[in-house]
Formats: structure tokens, C-alpha cells, sequence
């Protein structure tokens, strides 16, 4: 038996990670499923344990193969877990050891740092690829020095009759440097996230007050090349994965100074910055459709702004819905992202007293005002010296929301309060005895003003230790693209190819069309034109493929830009493309797709119901309702653009599709003159006169339809609304409003 762990017996698979990572070789006999006794500790028998590799591992010890790393390997213990218990963690790690497969024994590589749940080493071995990675937070960055004093917020809120103003944010003065972790903390409706927005340059209406600098500068445009924000909602693409997400973010988002493959490695750094290389080739998922966990889901979020290596970083409430685990694991990425140089500032709702303790400084909003301002650390030190010292033993940031929300169960009353609640009871000849919210948090905001303000007024405006130079970087109001228009057109057109094909072409949309095809094809089964019977049924026909393949492309290009509404205003908010290149390129990418099934219809319904059986009718029938679905198309995206809300979307769409389809020419031939022009602004007018030129050389009489020349009218109606419409939506979209 081994000494050098004294207190806990050596196991056998202790003596095999012993040998292992001493290099020794081990015999097969070594490696035989034999029961190993085990020593008593503290003079009382302990368990055998028995350890049986089997034929599997067995025969891997023969191959020459490298060593594989599994889940349990990137699991890292907290610093603040490893204490006088070190050695019993380094017994347990005897069991962790097989959870690598060992195909031919080398040393592990020791994990130096405990306190990352992530890797953090500026140089990062991936043992699967045997490659070595350098860390993407350990290139530098601009240091940026983030100050705002005295900010006051508040919102216009028009009634019928009367308007008032609603304070939100009353004052708020704090800072943070490089290499720092500020948290936003306080009950809902304090204002966190409004402050939050307010300092990442995402609010610039209604009523400003205040002083927010950078390097004693203040916002421009230039910043959001610097900067990272992580919203509260997940805003990402459901069918893509996770490495397609990143690359297309670095694509569109990192200089144009690097090559495409240098901004795709720099998506696989961020990967791996992460620990998101197991789910990297995993779809995000959404309501829908399953995809990665929630602590993966919003590590991508953070990697879609960390991939620029942001000098400044803000995140709004990043552990929300997350388990105690997995929230931890997200601030240390947060803390290792910081301690590598960089500003960070984050909104938390109520974190563990394990996340409390990460976080450098602290900011505590009640009600819109400041409670409290300074070190983490400090924070029980500061309120404990104005009286309010908990009775129980409780985590701090519960502690500390509880006396934000003015409740003091459990917390000792200061004499302050004492003496105020009794005075209100002798006034009332009423018994109360314990002060009320409104009393606690007029309390503690004054505390503050009285006993810190002016002390950490003075810090702040203290000068920064940076050059004018390094100030004068920030102050231009140059915005740098990460892309020309071309690259960026062509980026976003493959982008949203792959994320649309899956709804495009799933199976109930292609049954729907399918089904339709058939039912058409039966009903209108070897038509004949020969009669004037068969002439109406094949124009009832004809009509219906106009109306079918108008109303169809409306109601699905309708949906395109109030669904895109949460993921436009994001990456135009960090200026990751042109408004022009997004628009032609989300309205081109979905050509292809809106085509297939037309070809799949016409392919069923033209040969089935008889039609005029020639290949040149057959493919001038295709390209007119191709000309018909383009422009029904642009009608969709005019029409959701100037809405962008669905539900007003699908309302106008509606009445508008019904319209034209009554004045498409097969249900009223004598139209009043007043309301007659409403048949040429239909695209299913023209798309009818269209179809019956092409089947019929001289479209007979009996069908009522008149002026019908050689379609050069037609064609040319049908190609201005494809234009004229798209370019509506595009002005519809410029005059939406984004965050500056």
C-alpha cells in the first residue's frame, strides 16, 4: 500500500493513474478485472471496489491510438469548493480518470486554473484534434473606461387627454474599469436593464439626464465595433447550427483586414473559448424544433459578440432561466472574460452566493434609485454598518434583494426606523411596529447619498490613467463595415438559403401542395377544349392557378420581416450589414425556394387536366405563374414590412388578396367605371389573361374576355409590381426604427 495518501487507501485504479501518468507500462495482467481490498480509514472497514475493463478496453489497449477526451474531461472544480477536502477530491479523481478511453496510456494534462469552468489557458489543447489553440480573450483590446454620473431616465406616456411623465432612473452614478465585473442588481421593475441600455448606447429617446463617458469620451459610432451586448432573449436563427451561427457573425462582423478563413478560425476559437465543440454541429433549436440546452443556447449568444473580442461587454441577465450549475459556469466565462482585460457589465436578477462572490463591483437599484455602489465584497460590510445586519444565516444577494424590496424579515432594524415607525404610531394611535417598504427604501437611499455618494463622486471623476491619443481613438465617427455590400449580399443570401429550407421545403407544406395538385388533376381529368363546356371548366382551371399562386406566396412572404423584426434590429443595432444588402438578399435567397413547388404543381396539374400538350406552352404557362408568384411575393413583403405585426399583416392581407381575386376577371365581367381600375393593380387579372393566351392562340368569345393583344401588357403590368413593391418594402423597412 502506497503512504503518500494518508488518511484514504490507494485503490487499484489509483495505482493505474499513478502508472499512467508516470509513463510505466502496464501488463495485462495488471489490467485484469481482479477485486482490489481496500483498507479501513479511520480505523473502519471501508467497501471493496472491484474494476472490470472488459473486452472493449481491452482490445483499445492494443491499438496505438491517441488519447479521447470525454464530457466528464472538461469538468473543472470551483476554487471555492476545493479546500481542506483537496485530498479526498484527488481520491475521487481516481474515478474520473476512466472516464477517458485509453487506447494507448499518456499522461493528462494537469488543469491549472479551477476557477473557469472553461478553459481560460491563452494557449488550449483540443485532445481530440491535437492541436494546440490560442485563446481568444488573450488578444489585447483598447481598454475602455466606462463612467456615468447622475443618470436620470424617464418616459413620455401620452394619454387621450393628458400626458405624463414616468421617472424610471433617478440618478445612478457607478464605473467600471478593464479587467472588472460590475453587476446590475435589484428587484423586477428597478430599472436594470434600462440602466443597462442606457450605458451600451441602445437608448436615445424620450428623456435623458446625465454624463455616460468612455475614456472620459463620449458615444459614437465608432464604439460598436467595441462593444458587445447580450440581450435577455435569445435572438437566434432556430435551423442553424452553432458553428454555422458563429461563422456567419464573424464573416459579417470582423474587419475586412482578414481573410475569410482567418474569420472562420476565429468562429472556432470562440467555439472552443466556450466549450461549445461537442454541440457545435447541433441546430440552435427554438419553440419548435430541438436543438441545443439553455446554457449552450445563450453561450452562443455571448460568442456572437465575444468573436470580435469587444474591449466593453454588456450583458442583460445572461443566467435567467438557468440552473444553479449552469449559471455558474456562465459567469465564470463572464469573470475569465474580464480578467483578461476587458469591461464587463452584467444584469442579475438573483444569483447563488457562489455567482455573488464573482462579481468585482456592485451596483443595487430599488425603485430607480441607487442603494448601493462599490465592491462585492463590501456590500454586507456597508449595510451591516447602517444597521441592517441579517439575523439568519442567508446568501447575500437574497439579502440584499429583500432589502431593495424594502423587506426586512430576518434583518435587524435600524434605530432610525425604530424611532420613525414609532412617531407614525403615536401620530395614528395606531400599532404597527415595523416600518414600511416605502420606509426602508427612503432609508437606505439616503444612507447612501449621506455616507458614500460623495466619496465614490470623487473616484469617479478622478483623471484616467490613458493617453489623449488612446481617448481620441473612440472619437471618430467613422463606421467601419466588416464587409464590402457584395460580400455581405452574398453572406446573408446563403444564410438565410439555410435556414429557410427546412420550412420551405418541409414535408406538410409539399403534402399541402401535393394534395392540392391531385385533387385539381382528378377533378379537371383529360379536359377537353373542344366544347364551349370544356372551354369554361379549363378557364376555371387557369383561374385558379392564378389565385392559388397569388394567394400562396402573399401569406408566406407576409410573415418574412415582423418574424426577422428581433433579429434585424440586433445586428443592425452593431451595424453587421447594410439595410440594402439584407433586403436584396433576404428577398433573392427565397427565389429558389418559392419555385420548386410551382414546378412540382404544374408537373401534376397541366398533364393531368390536359392542357395544351406542348413543351413550349408548358414552360410559358411556368413562366408566367413564376412572374405572378414574384409579385404576389413583393405585395407580401410591402405589406408585413409596413405593418411589421402579423396579426395587422394577415388582417390586410387578406382583404387585399380578395379584392384582387373579384376583380381578377372571372366572377364580375361588367365592373362600374368608379371602381374599375382596381382590375389592373391585380396581378390575378393579368396572370389570368396571361394563362388563356398562352393555352388558346385566340381566346374565344364565349369566355367574355376582351383587349387581349399578344400579353406585352400583361408581362409589363406584372414586372413593374414586381419592382414597385419590393420597393415600397424596402422604404417601409428604412423608415422603421432601430437603435442608433
Amino acid at each position: 500500500m502506497d503512504s503518500a495518501s494518508p488518511g484514504i487507501a490507494m485503490t487499484k485504479s489509483d495505482k493505474l493513474e499513478m502508472a499512467a501518468t508516470r509513463g510505466q507500462p502496464i501488463s495485462s495482467a495488471t489490467t485484469s478485472a481482479e477485486a482490489v481490498p481496500t483498507c479501513a480509514v479511520n480505523g473502519s472497514p471501508s467497501l471493496s471496489r472491484k474494476l472490470s475493463f472488459g473486452k472493449k478496453l481491452m482490445g483499445s489497449f492494443k491499438g496505438g491510438h491517441h488519447l479521447r477526451k470525454t464530457w466528464s474531461g472538461n469538468m473543472k472544480l470551483d476554487s471555492e469548493d476545493v479546500g481542506s477536502e483537496a485530498s479526498l477530491s484527488r481520491a475521487s479523481s481516481a474515478s474520473l480518470s476512466f472516464s477517458y478511453s485509453f487506447t494507448g496510456f499518456t499522461a493528462l494534462p494537469e488543469v491549472s486554473d479551477t476557477s473557469r469552468a472553461f478553459s481560460n489557458n491563452e494557449n488550449e489543447i483540443d485532445l481530440e484534434v491535437q492541436e494546440t489553440r490560442k485563446s481568444l480573450m488573450s488578444e489585447p483590446t483598447l481598454p475602455i473606461y466606462l463612467k456615468f454620473t447622475e443618470v436620470r431616465y424617464s418616459v413620455v406616456l401620452k394619454g387621450i387627454t393628458t400626458t405624463t411623465e414616468k421617472h424610471i432612473l433617478h440618478g445612478i452614478t457607478g464605473s467600471v474599469r478593464p479587467g472588472e465585473l460590475l453587476a446590475l442588481m435589484g428587484p423586477s421593475g428597478s430599472g436594470k436593464t434600462t440602466l443597462l441600455s442606457l450605458l451600451g448606447g441602445r437608448i436615445t429617446a424620450n428623456i435623458i439626464q446625465g454624463s455616460v463617458t468612455y475614456n472620459d469620451e463620449p458615444y459614437t459610432k465608432s464604439l460598436k465595433g467595441r462593444m458587445g451586448f447580450v440581450t435577455q432573449d435569445d435572438v437566434l436563427f432556430a435551423h442553424l447550427t452553432v458553428r454555422e451561427t458563429l461563422t456567419y457573425a464573424a464573416l459579417l462582423r470582423l474587419p475586412r483586414t482578414m481573410t475569410r478563413e482567418q474569420k472562420k478560425d476565429r468562429a472556432m476559437d470562440a467555439i472552443y473559448e466556450l466549450g461549445l465543440e461537442r454541440c457545435q454541429d447541433t441546430i440552435i433549436g427554438g419553440p419548435f424544433v430541438r436543438g441545443v440546452s439553455g446554457g449552450e443556447r445563450k453561450r452562443v449568444c455571448i460568442g456572437n459578440e465575444i468573436i470580435i473580442n469587444p474591449s466593453l461587454l454588456f450583458l442583460d441577465e445572461p443566467t435567467s432561466g438557468l440552473d444553479s450549475t449552469t449559471a455558474l459556469r456562465i459567469i465564470q466565462v463572464l469573470h475569465g472574460i474580464a480578467k483578461s482585460g476587458k469591461t464587463v457589465v452584467t444584469t442579475i436578477h438573483q444569483p447563488s452566493s457562489r455567482l455573488f462572490h464573482r462579481f468585482d463591483k456592485l451596483i443595487l437599484l430599488g425603485k430607480g434609485s441607487l442603494m448601493y455602489f462599490g465592491k462585492a465584497s463590501k456590500a454586507i460590510k456597508y449595510f451591516s454598518s447602517i444597521g441592517c445586519s441579517p439575523l439568519i444565516a442567508m446568501n447575500p444577494a437574497e439579502f440584499l434583494l429583500d432589502l431593495a424590496n424594502g423587506n426586512i424579515n430576518d434583518v435587524t432594524v435600524p434605530s432610525v426606523l425604530e424611532n420613525k415607525v414609532q412617531s407614525k404610531d403615536l401620530e395614528s394611535n395606531t400599532r404597527n411596529g415595523k416600518p414600511s417598504p416605502e420606509d426602508v427604501h427612503e432609508y437606505l437611499v439616503e444612507a447612501y447619498e449621506d455616507r458614500v455618494a460623495d466619496k465614490q463622486m470623487r473616484k469617479i471623476l478622478m483623471p484616467l490613467p490613458i493617453s489623449e491619443d488612446l481617448k481620441a481613438t473612440l472619437s471618430s465617427q467613422k463606421r467601419d463595415w466588416g464587409a464590402s455590400w457584395w460580400q455581405q449580399y452574398s453572406i446573408l443570401f446563403w444564410r438565410g438559403l439555410n435556414e429557410r429550407r427546412h420550412d420551405y421545403l418541409s414535408w406538410m407544406r409539399i403534402t399541402q401542395v401535393l394534395a392540392i395538385a391531385v385533387i385539381l388533376g382528378l377533378l379537371w381529368w383529360k379536359s377537353s377544349s373542344t366544347t364551349t363546356r370544356g372551354l369554361e371548366d379549363q378557364a376555371g382551371l387557369l383561374f385558379f392557378i392564378s389565385v392559388f399562386w397569388g394567394f400562396f406566396p402573399v401569406f408566406t412572404a407576409i410573415f418574412t420581416f415582423p418574424q426577422e423584426r428581433a433579429m434585424l434590429t440586433k445586428e443592425r443595432a452593431v451595424d453587421m450589414y447594410k439595410l440594402s444588402a439584407y433586403f436584396m438578399a433576404r428577398t433573392t435567397s427565397d427565389l429558389p425556394l418559392d419555385l420548386i413547388l410551382p414546378i412540382i404543381f404544374l408537373l401534376i396539374v397541366y398533364f393531368m387536366a390536359g392542357l395544351r400538350q406542348s413543351i413550349e406552352h408548358f414552360f410559358l404557362t411556368m413562366f408566367v405563374v413564376f412572374l405572378s408568384i414574384i409579385a404576389a411575393q413583393g405585395l407580401g413583403l410591402a405589406i408585413g414590412a409596413s405593418l411589421m405585426d402579423i396579426k395587422k399583416a394577415t388582417t390586410l392581407g387578406s382583404v387585399i388578396v380578395m379584392t384582387f381575386m373579384l376583380a381578377g376577371g372571372f366572377f364580375v365581367q361588367r365592373v362600374p367605371v368608379f371602381i374599375s381600375w382596381l382590375r389592373y393593380v391585380s396581378f390575378n387579372y393579368h396572370t389570368y389573361r396571361l394563362l388563356l393566351k398562352v393555352q388558346y392562340d385566340r381566346v374565344p368569345s364565349s369566355l367574355n374576355v376582351t383587349h387581349l393583344d399578344n400579353g406585352v401588357k400583361e408581362i409589363t403590368a406584372l414586372t413593374v409590381m414586381v419592382f414597385a413593391y419590393r420597393i415600397m418594402a424596402y422604404i417601409f423597412l428604412r423608415r422603421m426604427k432601430l437603435p442608433n
